[in-house]
């Protein structure tokens, strides 16, 4: 012990050695560091493409895949999954782009999808007639890349020329090229931004602003780009001019080209942590101007001379305070030339049950998806004489209700509805009318002998935390109902209700019980409910998904040996930290492409942007509440936890694969049996394709059927 504490102290001199900065509070940062790194035995995992690393995945794959793929219960689950998901008669979701209608198709003879529009009218009917722009199947192939489509980005109004963003196995960096819709391909000598994680807008037909890899020194630690430049076409991308350059430690610089019947507006964005926005105007000769705008405004878009903004925090403008959670709107001429507003409009403002969720805005009206206690309701706004008028839209309630699309040279708007039971139906309103319900997802299964309920927890704190609970109807309370969990909580992501997925709606058809948990952290009731659970106060989110396990108990829907817990990436974290605090609640958690290891997840990809969501652990104060809960520091060899199924993707390069791969290699070397899966290739969706989707979904079946559902012998 003597020999290591040397060591570890020669180790903290040396890495603060011509700092300059060998202060208290350094050397403890730093020793701390240097004490994670002897102490995490497994950090070899780390290396995503190692030999080594690579060949324990496969082999924990191996021993997975012998256990759940053998079950005569995998392939039915995943041959209906398959079936559900590459169904022809699917609702093809498309976007609004200068008259026509965009789709992107996946089917089992185009599994990484077609590229496809059509016109507005024909799109309205039973079977529209589609025009393939790009096979993407056909250019993999074509090209012997493992391409996954990421979508286009097009020069409105007409959109003829568009650039399309393909990334190798689903990664986030992804190769950028110019596409001429009407040719049907792609551009000679156009605009090509290779692989990067990058972000780009059309300024002109031959001009672009881009944010990317430009070489040394060009990105943030977050892993993001730290300039933005103005290029030119034909000329060189390392010689554009530099716009915006943002510092190291900030998460990203993005540009925004907003084109409007009103005219073009280029806005460039300094993102100082995940949710603040610092935007700066660029003027017609080039030059920017910052935008004397709070960094807790969310920029929504423009609309007839106003910049529309949603409040993360109270602003008082004029003299006139304007409530957290609202949208509001400024003059942009009383702000470009870097002035504070004078006056602001409230178009809208949230309640104690009722938050915005997203905002969309058509070429003469704003639209806003709302939540009244996690129901969806749409409201259209436009400007009046006395400010500005709401009408509310006529549609289903007890759903939710998403806008799919909006065009700002269009006055259509597409808004779709769903909920657990009923399958999505899409509606068109035409001209900002009356919406017309267009396409309908045909029933997935008989929903006639289940029913949902809205049930309220309460927490730890006292709050009360809604959930939903789908399950047969006449369900009696014995306590001992196979219950599957799933939460989220963070980000300011809302979980609402949707139609059953085929995991789910295997889950309800076999028994089960579907749970939802609204969790703080979420967006489900706007930035306040988000707010409460950053940071310091990230146990609240743990306490509320571990209120609503409890109630489920209480109320005798289930009893731990019976309820499992799924989620993914934060959600993952979520249930990481759920078994971890509280091992006796639950019998089977599924653990996807987690955030486990919080002692050093901003080291990790892009780890650093979410600081603004849990801290620093770098800093001993932050770290001294996010060691309290990292599922990867406080999991114990003699404690009994339940068999975790962890699922990861190697190309994942948003949440690094490194998390999921040492949290299950610690819990072996301490005798808890775990099960462990890693896709080859899905980047942070863990999937690649539907079929790889489908895969998945059996092995998760298997999963919660073996744990919640057999005997106990056969578990």
């Amino acid at each position: 012990m003597a020999k290591t504490g040397s060591l570890l102290a020669a180790l903290a001199a040396g890495l603060l050695a011509g700092t300059g900065l060998a202060g208290a509070a350094l050397a403890q940062q730093q020793t701390a560091q240097v004490k994670d790194m002897a102490a995490d035995e497994f950090q070899w995992l780390e290396e995503v493409e190692g030999d080594k690393a690579i060949a324990w995945a496969r082999e924990q794959n191996a021993k997975t895949l012998a256990r759940l793929e053998k079950d005569p219960r995998f392939e039915p689950l995943r041959a209906e999954a398959e079936r559900i998901l590459t169904a022809r008669d699917r609702i093809p979701y498309g976007s609004l782009e200068g008259g026509v209608v965009d789709n992107f198709w996946q089917d089992e003879n185009h599994v990484r999808g077609l590229w496809r529009r059509t016109t507005v009218d024909s799109y309205r009917t039973a079977d529209p007639a589609w025009d393939v722009v790009l096979d993407i199947d056909a250019l993999a192939r074509e090209e012997n890349e493992n391409w996954v489509y990421q979508g286009h980005l097009c020069l409105a109004p007409d959109s003829s020329r568009c650039l399309v963003r393909l990334s190798r196995g689903g990664k986030d960096a992804a190769v950028i090229r110019e596409f001429d819709v009407e040719k049907k391909a792609f551009v000679k000598g156009g605009f090509v931004l290779f692989e990067a994680k990058q972000w780009y807008a059309w300024a002109d037909q031959d001009t672009l602003l881009v944010a990317s890899d430009f070489g040394p020194d060009s990105m943030t630690d977050s892993g993001y780009p730290r300039q933005v430049r103005l290029w030119k076409r034909g000329t060189e991308l390392t010689k554009a001019p530099v716009l915006l350059t943002v510092a190291k430690d900030d998460v990203w610089a993005r540009p925004l080209a907003i084109h409007r019947p009103e005219g073009t507006v280029l806005l460039l964005n300094r993102g100082p942590d995940f949710f603040t926005e610092e935007w700066h105007l660029v003027g017609k000769d080039g030059k920017t101007t910052k935008l004397a705008l709070p960094l807790t405004v969310e920029l929504q878009g423009t609309f007839q001379g106003r910049l529309l903004l949603l409040l993360r925090a109270a602003w008082t403008v004029g003299g006139k305070t304007l409530p957290q959670g609202a949208l509001v709107a400024v003059p942009l001429a009383e702000i470009e030339g870097g002035a504070a507003p004078k006056t602001a409009e409230l178009i809208l403002a949230p309640t104690d049950t009722v938050a915005i969720q997203s905002v969309a805005i058509a070429k003469d009206a704003v639209y806003a998806a709302l939540l009244d206690d996690v129901k969806g309701r749409l409201t259209a706004l436009t400007p009046g004489k006395d400010g500005w008028v709401r009408k509310d839209v006529a549609l289903p309630e007890a759903g939710s209700l998403r806008i799919v699309s909006t065009d700002s040279f269009s006055t259509d708007v597409l808004v779709n509805f769903a909920s657990f039971l009923q399958p999505d139906t899409l509606y068109l309103m035409p001209g900002g009318g009356a919406p017309e319900a267009i396409k309908s997802l045909p029933a997935r299964f008989d929903a006639a002998p289940f029913t949902t309920e809205q049930r309220f927890a309460t927490s730890a704190d006292g709050t009360r935390v809604p959930y939903f609970i789908v399950k047969r109807k006449g369900l009696e309370p014995t306590g001992d109902a196979p219950t599957l969990m799933y939460g989220y909580g963070g980000f300011e992501i809302s979980s609402t209700p949707s139609y059953l997925s085929p995991l789910s709606k295997a889950w309800l058809e076999a028994g089960g019980v579907y749970a939802v948990a609204n969790i703080r952290g979420g967006g489900e009731y706007g930035p306040r409910w988000h707010q409460a659970a950053l940071k310091e106060n990230r146990q609240r989110a743990f306490d509320d998904f571990a209120a609503v396990a409890e109630d489920l108990v209480k109320t005798k829907v289930t009893s731990p040996k019976r309820l499992g817990i799924f989620g993914g990436s934060n959600g993952g974290l979520l249930v990481g930290t759920a078994f971890t605090q509280r091992p006796d609640l639950y019998s089977a958690v599924i653990c996807a492409v987690p955030l486990l290891d919080m002692l050093r997840y901003n080291k990790l990809l892009a780890g650093a942007s979410w600081m603004g969501e849990y801290g620093n652990p770098d800093i001993p104060e932050e770290r001294a509440y996010i060691e309290k809960y990292s599922p990867y520091q406080n999991v114990k060899k003699d404690k009994d936890y339940p068999e975790v199924f962890f699922y990861t993707s190697t190309k994942d390069d948003r949440v690094h694969p490194g998390h999921a791969r040492k949290m299950a290699a610690r819990m072996q070397a301490q005798g808890h049996p775990v099960l462990y899966y890693e896709n080859i290739e899905g980047g942070h969706s863990a999937a690649a394709n539907l079929k790889q989707r489908a895969f998945i979904t059996g092995l998760q079946g298997v999963y919660l059927m073996q744990k919640l559902m057999d005997p106990p012998k056969d578990r």
